[in-house]
Order: C-alpha cells, then sequence, then structure tokens
C-alpha cells in the first residue's frame, strides 16, 4: 500500500506540496528518479526495471504524476498493460488537468484498479479505477489530503485513520529554506495501529515487501521569480537512507 500526501494551497508561492512512500516488493528492481527515457527527455521520474514504466514523476511543465495499486491489485497480471506507463502518458501533457482529460477516456478494463494523482501549480486530480468501466476523475480541493490503496481521505482506511490527523497537524515544509523535518519524520513513521505492521508510513521488510523509498516534491507558482520545482528522495529497505536532492 502506498501513500501520497498533498497539500494544494492556491495563491501561495509554493502552491503544491507532495510527499509518497512507495511500497513494493523488495525484489522489484528499480532505479531513482532521472530521465531515464531516450524518447521522453523531458521527464524525470522513478523507474521500474521490471515492466519499463514508473510510480512517480515530474515533467520540465512542472506536472507530478503518482500511481497506487488499490487494495488486492499488488503486482502485474496476464493480460494487463502495466500501470506504471500511465505516469508516463499523464506527463506527456503540460498541465494536470490536459492530463487527466486525457485519460478521462481510457479503457478501465486494460490495467488493474489504480489510484492515480496529477498536479501542477494550479489544480490536483485524483483518478480512480476499479478495473472496469470508466475512471473516476475528482479534482482535490484546497488542503491536505491523502490516497493510499483506498479512497481519498478515505476513514475505511486504517493507515488514513491513524497517520491523517498527524499530517494535517504537522508543521508545514518551508522548501525555499530546505526545511521538510517534520514531512521526513512523518514518512518514517513505523507506528501503526492494530497488530498489522503494513498499516505504518514506513513499512519494515516483511515478507518481501516494505516502504523501498520516499520522495517530498514542491511545485512553485508561475510567478516565483523563475523557481523551479524541488524533489527529495531517500532509499528506503532496509533501513531509510537520508533524503537527497533530485537534480531537475
Amino acid at each position: 500500500m502506498c501513500s501520497v500526501i498533498t497539500l494544494l494551497r492556491p495563491g501561495h508561492d509554493w502552491p503544491l506540496l507532495l510527499a509518497a512512500n512507495r511500497d513494493e516488493r523488495v525484489a522489484r528492481p528499480s532505479r531513482p528518479p532521472g530521465r531515464h527515457w531516450a524518447d521522453r527527455q523531458d521527464i524525470v521520474a522513478g523507474y521500474d526495471e521490471f515492466a519499463g514504466g514508473s510510480w512517480l514523476g515530474l515533467n520540465d511543465h512542472g506536472v507530478v504524476a503518482a500511481i497506487l495499486d488499490r487494495a488486492g491489485s499488488l503486482g502485474p497480471a496476464a493480460g494487463k498493460r502495466s500501470r506504471g506507463e500511465l505516469v508516463l502518458e499523464a506527463l506527456d501533457h503540460a498541465d494536470a488537468m490536459a492530463a487527466a482529460d486525457a485519460l478521462a477516456d481510457l479503457d478501465g478494463t486494460a490495467y488493474r484498479p489504480f489510484n492515480m494523482l496529477i498536479g501542477d501549480n494550479r489544480d490536483a486530480v485524483w483518478l480512480r479505477s476499479e478495473g472496469q468501466g470508466p475512471l473516476t476523475i475528482r479534482p482535490l480541493t484546497a488542503g491536505l489530503h491523502m490516497i493510499t490503496s483506498h479512497d481519498l481521505d478515505d476513514p475505511a482506511c486504517p493507515r488514513t485513520t491513524a497517520h491523517l490527523q498527524n499530517w494535517r497537524a504537522a508543521p508545514t515544509p518551508d522548501p525555499r529554506a530546505g526545511d521538510w523535518r517534520a514531512w521526513e519524520a512523518l514518512l518514517r513513521d513505523r507506528r501503526y495501529p492494530g497488530t498489522n505492521r503494513r498499516q505504518a508510513m514506513f513499512i519494515e521488510a516483511d515478507g518481501g515487501y516494505g516502504t523501498v523509498s520516499s520522495a517530498l516534491i514542491a511545485l512553485p507558482s508561475a510567478g516565483h521569480g523563475g523557481q523551479k520545482p524541488l524533489w527529495r528522495f531517500a532509499p528506503g529497505l532496509p533501513d531509510p537512507g537520508p533524503f537527497a536532492p533530485i537534480e531537475l
């Protein structure tokens, strides 16, 4: 169960902040974010060596896209396309709403169920597919939201119930000052409700599955002095490594 947290602040110098943990089978090979695609040199994204797509990426237009499995749909399936290719397709567009519109007519039966977040410095959109029928597309309202393998801000998800209020109460990062301390600590929170440790924000290796990487992204406003987006990345297992900037 991956997690994506977004803080949408229209009119702010940094209108979209994003935090993400990637939870995956430890043996699934991947590379850190970079310009891995010769035919898509305007995209910086993590590279899934197994299927060739990505779980999280950012393009030179300032569009960010993330994909998450929905509950009960971990991994590939015979006859289904890789969900990671949808991140690249979304990042072929110059703004979030255009990307969402382009994916609106997607054949949901071609992929296993997924949640997707697409955002820029004006809008953020949640896309949901149950693996059949059309996608559900919902613009995010201003404020902080959490997506896991369940619905947006879903109280039925134990991870959301256990952690969302901690995120909403935490000090807001200051990207210009490089201060992400509160969010870094939350991404590495190993506490969990009940007996299921996979409900922690950071999952320690459990049967070959765990949190394999973390990311923090900040998108600047259009008038913010030519400031580029910021991306901080950290490896996960076996122990979380330090966050370091990704060259954009």
